[in-house]
């Protein structure tokens, strides 16, 4: 099996997932996308050049290669909705986030081809993501996940207005403990906006993996790409990342500080 995701260990029980980071696309499925398709417009851009610095922190890093248009890895392998009810993509995506379609007429993904993508690109992903999470509770008796998202700022097919800048989720609380909640509850960054569990709680890995009854908190954060990027080119933005990631920064000090005492802990 070909490499399907990037992974650098780190010192502390810190693991930063960026599922949606990914943008290749294997030819045997562009050859079925439209044009637009192919742009892959919907990527979580440059979480990894976001989250640089937290390997100098001690923090694991996982990456796919691959674009959320082939598989989402962030949705359950039966395809369920996370928000019932709610206007979703699907885990092979059909349609982009403006609804255009993902793939040519009558070349949509077969159920075949479904479970082949699940065996190929879903299921090494989150053998790794288990194994380290396993690894790091063995070898210090915690764990925190992070989930590291982002999300143009403005999607009406998902939500009314602009998103404030900072969306994290645990699950309504349930992903991760009182005390770890309360850290992000009291986090406020400067400049910026924020909020908790409102429109977006946190996907499939931060809801499945975070079990704090067994040592593992898990935290989504959905970044609007306002902070960091020219929205209509999708062009990085240097001056306005720089001071984004100075407040993501100083967020994962706050979490680096309760990984150590959770570690005196146990």
């Amino acid at each position: 099996m070909s490499k399907t995701y990037e992974f650098c260990k780190g010192s502390l029980p810190i693991l930063v997932s960026m599922p949606h980071n990914g943008t290749l696309i294997p030819d045997k499925i562009a050859k079925n996308m439209t044009t637009s398709a192919l742009e892959v417009v919907d990527t979580d851009w440059f979480m990894d050049r976001i989250y640089g610095f937290a390997q100098d922190m001690g923090c694991s890093l996982l990456k796919p290669l691959f674009s959320r248009y082939v598989i989402d890895l962030n949705r359950p392998q039966d395809n369920k909705s996370l928000y019932p009810g709610a206007d979703t993509t699907e885990l092979c995506p059909t349609t982009q986030f403006d609804r255009q379609p993902i793939y040519l007429e009558g070349r949509q993904p077969s159920e075949n081809e479904i479970k082949s993508r699940v065996d190929e690109f879903w299921k090494p992903y989150h053998l790794k993501l288990k194994e380290e999470l396993d690894e790091m509770v063995n070898q210090f008796g915690y764990a925190l996940l992070f989930e590291a998202h982002s999300i143009k700022s403005v999607v009406p097919r998902f939500f009314e207005g602009q998103l404030p800048d900072f969306n994290f989720g645990n699950f309504d609380q349930k992903s991760s403990s009182k005390d770890f909640t309360k850290l992000v509850d009291d986090w406020q960054p400067e400049g910026y906006s924020k909020v908790f569990n409102a429109r977006f709680k946190g996907g499939y890995i931060t809801r499945h993996y975070g079990k704090p009854e067994n040592g593992i908190d898990s935290l989504q954060l959905e970044l609007s790409q306002a902070t960091y990027l020219n929205e209509d080119k999708l062009n990085y933005d240097e001056e306005k990342a720089a001071l984004v990631v100075v407040q993501i920064k100083s967020f994962f000090e706050q979490l680096k500080k309760h990984t150590l005492k959770q570690i005196k802990r146990r």
